[in-house]
């Protein structure tokens, strides 16, 4: 038995005052005891004044087959399996060292990350495989076209068979595939319905990239589970009517905003299909991050999530920089965590594996200098990771 104490901690759902201690026996936490309670005899305990201890980090929406490389998408399709397996492999080695201890891939390229299985020695993956989209649709390389009911039921059950643990389908086009546009949408509110129906017969979530405010709509009516991006994007600008929120509140749907950016990675110029859509639609980042912030005010759940792998300013392991983006919206510190951790994992369905500092669970922990209850950039500052009890 081993463990880990600290001046502050988090705990998937709320800050537990005067610290914790966290007991770990194998790769499960064994017990969670107040900060200044003493360990068993002969416990070894980590402990460095000025430390916050919480749960793992969760992002909840990757692409470990892209590289984090300029037009990184583009380039997946060319790579052979062997090619992919390294990337897959560098990536999830990139998430851990950031603290985050799952990922839920959203983006996979024919199979590659679904079919590689659960690494016992990284994060655990929480799969889609290729995302059901239009033909020539957003992220079509990736092997997920399909044209018509009877190619989207096909598809489903083929995710179920597969192993896949979520449905991704593309209900809006992407910045990132020409020839689609983030402001069509890709499937009718019928379609959409019919992949929630037949997924949910699968015991399988749907999550739906949506970045037009038609398509996101078209979402809340079909019933999704959770909407990927949720941009709400016009012509003229962000548009969100208040009944729109109140419906995806109403439903618990979850909201990935897909914030966080490296800047300095991309010499402060944003990608140029980026730059496309902002001049279109008026769309800036203090816009997007106000947007998510009035989401959440309006009682809508938001989780943490990237998208990382695109390019250079999203690499695998940025989620920190998400969370962040969270509280510089307006959104508080304990909901901006939650939304990484506890939060996150209901919506990846780890609630009874991860995400929080419960005795049963997976010993997945993160230690940072710092108080990362009142200053989020403290997540950057990262000490120690534990994955299933392993130290890293």
């Amino acid at each position: 038995m081993r463990g880990y104490r600290a001046d502050t901690a988090f705990d998937g759902e709320r800050v537990l005052p005067g610290g914790v201690l966290v007991l770990v026996d194998g790769g499960a936490i064994a017990d969670v005891r107040p900060g200044t309670a003493p360990a068993p005899d002969g416990c070894e305990v980590a402990y460095t004044p000025g430390t916050t201890l919480l749960p793992g980090l969760i992002d909840a929406h990757v692409h470990l087959c892209a590289d984090g490389g300029p037009n990184a998408l583009d380039r997946v399709s060319g790579k052979t399996a062997a090619d992919l397996a390294a990337d897959i492999a560098t990536s999830l080695r990139a998430h851990l060292a950031a603290g985050v201890t799952a990922v839920r891939d959203l983006g996979d390229h024919h199979w590659a990350v679904v079919d590689r299985g659960t690494d016992l020695d990284g994060p655990t993956v929480v799969a889609s495989g290729p995302p059901i989209t239009s033909v020539r649709g957003h992220c079509w390389t990736m092997g997920g076209e399909v044209d018509g009911t009877d190619d989207l039921r096909r598809a489903v059950r083929e995710r179920s068979e597969r192993g896949a643990r979520v449905v991704k389908v593309m209900a809006s086009g992407g910045a990132y595939t020409a020839g689609t546009d983030v402001l069509d949408c890709q499937f009718t509110v019928e379609e959409l319905r019919l992949v929630v129906d037949e997924a949910h017969r699968h015991a399988l979530p749907v999550t739906a990239h949506a970045h037009g405010l038609a398509a996101v709509e078209r979402c809340v009516a079909a019933g999704v589970d959770g909407i990927e991006h949720c941009s709400c994007l016009t012509p003229d600008g962000i548009r969100t009517p208040p009944e729109l929120v109140a419906a995806i509140a109403a439903a618990g749907t979850y909201v990935c905003p897909t914030l966080g950016r490296d800047l300095d990675r991309l010499g402060g110029v944003l990608p140029r299909q980026v730059q496309a859509v902002m001049a279109r639609t008026g769309m800036t980042h203090e816009a997007r991050i106000a947007h998510y912030a009035a989401l959440h005010r309006g009682g809508v759940t938001l989780i943490s999530g990237a998208d990382t792998g695109l390019n250079p300013g999203k690499p695998h392991g940025v989620l920190p920089l998400a969370v962040a983006d969270l509280v510089a919206g307006g959104v508080p510190v304990a909901a901006a965590l939650a939304s990484a951790t506890g939060v996150a994992a209901k919506a990846c369905g780890l609630a009874g594996r991860t995400g929080r500092l419960r005795a049963g669970l997976d010993a997945d922990l993160l230690i940072v200098d710092g108080d990362a209850t009142r200053d989020i950039t403290a997540l950057r500052r990262v000490r120690t990771v534990v994955s299933r009890g392993r130290p890293v």
